[in-house]
């Protein structure tokens, strides 16, 4: 059976999507013991050097790696959720999850080897994670009943080490109910916290939990991003594969690109920004989460068509801008601004703008075919030389066919359509 799991891992891992696992092991003085360690590294940890990622620690990393890196590869693969490293701790080799998160019954906080455990993760642990791989500032801890209400104990510290909670179906130490909404009104950095249960879980945690998600409701602070569910039809184990995606999906909301609901709702609808929308996105991406990423090729599309839709023909300038520092190489730059003055009735300066840009590297669905078709058509619409009227620019002759075009090597492909009066939500595997 080990050999048959074994042999499904080596042939998932041939996938671009799948991270390569490690199995590592510290020796802890918190713990006076040696602890194993499965570590997962993005798919475009070796190719991407100068990228850092964030770190998702699964405290019960036996049985929680496997769901938790399926619904990230999913997420990976049509870019909804970032690439993280996975940090799995192994806790029932030897049955040591009782051990590791036991508390003292009064207070509820970690008590005995559950002291030294919680001093292992804080202290040696992720410092050895961030020590030897390149990791962003951002971090999350998840859990399933006992180590769910474990890990809620990080939150009593004045500068929790994590980011981001994940607890599933927490069976609740004494007093957190209160504790955790009094610490989650209290804390001054931003927080995300999720939580769940399910109508077929364990009636006495269910209670406890459903309390404290009240306790929550009542907090003030807009530095907490929140979130309870409470599924219907599932049992205390299966409601896990329905909160894994549901919480990755809220911690990396700010992550996804634009999609049709956020174009009509959000950004169609202003009077102007629109450019300002798109570095306002990125911006925050990069302080919520630590990460910063080139700006898809897509939404550049999304904002075109926003530009287009409300006639606002400048900001193509802005947003050309924009093109040349996250796509230097591309023709990018200058499609943008050919659409400027396409719509704005400058015809000479769009045909050398689609020339110019006939020379950079084709992207997306952006190519030289097209950047000569359009300087083409726009040609033919401009005063022949002796004509009267207002004299025109020289426009330069089409120049020759390249032959020898090397394909793009620093802009990733896409298959986005050409821009619309709305974006393109639809992706093809």
């Amino acid at each position: 059976m080990k050999k048959l799991l074994l042999l499904v891992i080596l042939i998932g891992s041939n996938s671009i999507f799948s991270q390569k696992r490690i199995t590592d092991t510290i020796t802890s003085q918190k713990l006076n013991e040696d602890r194993e360690i499965t570590i997962g590294l993005p798919p475009s940890y070796e190719k991407n050097s100068k990228q850092s990622y964030p770190i998702l620690l699964l405290l019960d990393g036996d049985f929680l790696f496997d769901p938790f890196q399926g619904a990230l590869s999913y997420g990976y693969y049509w870019d909804d959720l970032p690439e993280v490293i996975i940090v799995g701790i192994s806790q029932n080799k030897n049955n040591e999850r009782e051990a590791d998160c036991a508390t003292e019954a009064t207070t509820g906080l970690p008590d005995e080897k559950g002291e030294k455990f919680f001093e292992f993760i804080g202290m040696e642990l992720i410092p050895y994670i961030q020590k030897n791989f390149r990791t962003a500032p951002f971090k999350i801890v998840a859990g399933l009943d006992t180590t769910a209400g474990f890990l809620n104990c990080y939150l009593y510290k004045d500068n929790p080490v994590f980011d981001a909670y994940i607890s599933m179906s927490p069976e609740l130490p004494a007093g957190m109910e209160e504790q955790i909404a009094e610490r989650l009104a209290a804390i001054q950095k931003p927080i995300f916290y999720y939580h769940s249960t399910a109508d077929g879980d364990v009636k006495k945690m269910r209670t406890r939990i459903q309390a404290m998600d009240e306790e929550i409701k009542k907090v003030v602070n807009p530095k907490l991003n929140y979130r309870y569910e409470d599924f219907k039809g599932a049992s205390h184990y299966s409601m896990v594969l329905n909160s894994i995606p549901s919480a990755l999906y809220q911690i990396f909301a700010v992550y996804q690109p634009i999609s049709i609901t956020e174009f009509q709702e959000k950004i169609a609808t202003l009077p102007s920004g629109y450019v300002d929308y798109l570095v306002n996105k990125y911006d925050i991406l990069e302080k919520s989460i630590g990460l910063k990423v080139q700006i898809r090729l897509n939404d550049f599309k999304a904002i075109e068509a926003a530009i287009i839709k409300n006639q606002a023909y400048n900001e193509f300038d802005q947003l050309s801008q924009l093109a040349r520092k996250d796509y230097p190489k591309s023709m990018l730059a200058d499609y943008e601004m050919a659409q400027m003055y396409e719509k704005k009735g400058d015809n000479a300066r769009a045909v050398k703008s689609y020339l110019a840009a006939f020379q950079k590297q084709e992207i997306g669905d952006l190519t030289k075919d097209m950047m000569i078709e359009r300087a083409d058509v726009l040609k033919a619409s401009l005063p022949k030389k002796g004509k009267k009227g207002k004299e025109e620019p020289v426009v330069e002759e089409t120049p020759p066919a390249e032959t020898t075009d090397a394909p793009p090597t620093d802009t990733p492909p896409t298959d986005a359509p050409p821009p619309t009066e709305t974006p393109t939500e639809e992706k093809k595997p």
